[in-house]
């Protein structure tokens, strides 16, 4: 399924494993990522200081790297502003549909047994959780050796 081979090992390898379908999930530093997640979900942390890895740059490499049918955000509670961050993430996998949970729909959704890996950044803007669903290789996009 993999375009590219731009990618952290551990991510590789959960992406590696993983088939249409699958979900990865792109979670903020705010994110509780070890109560939140599937149980067979592989999670991966490049928290290593506030701010210096978020969503986007994660997401940026992913799109090159793997064909994606659907993304879904995290959004605050009817009433509250749309934080920047949701914003961002419905204009970068255009074409792909992005749609909204409330947060706790979000949980559920990450908690699913097809959740492959749980991609843990060090984002501090809120609401910047991002979880893919991965779709299937066009044709033309494999070449042999």
């Amino acid at each position: 399924m993999l375009l590219t081979d731009r990618l952290h090992p551990g991510i590789l390898e959960a992406l590696a494993g993983a088939g249409h379908g699958a979900r990865v999930l792109l979670a903020d530093g705010h994110y509780p990522a070890s109560t939140a997640t599937g149980d067979r979900a592989r999670t991966v942390h490049l928290n290593l200081t506030p701010g210096l890895l978020d969503v986007t740059t994660v997401l940026d490499v992913l799109l090159s790297a793997l064909p994606v049918d659907s993304a879904q955000v995290m959004v605050p509670p009817e009433g509250e502003p749309e934080p920047p961050a949701i914003a961002e993430h419905r204009t970068r996998p255009a074409p792909v549909p992005v749609d909204t949970l409330g947060r706790f729909e979000f949980y559920d959704a990450a908690c699913s047994p097809d959740l492959a890996p749980a991609i843990v950044t060090a984002d501090t803007r809120t609401y910047a959780n991002l979880l893919l669903t991965i779709g299937v290789r066009a044709e033309g996009t494999l070449s042999t050796r």
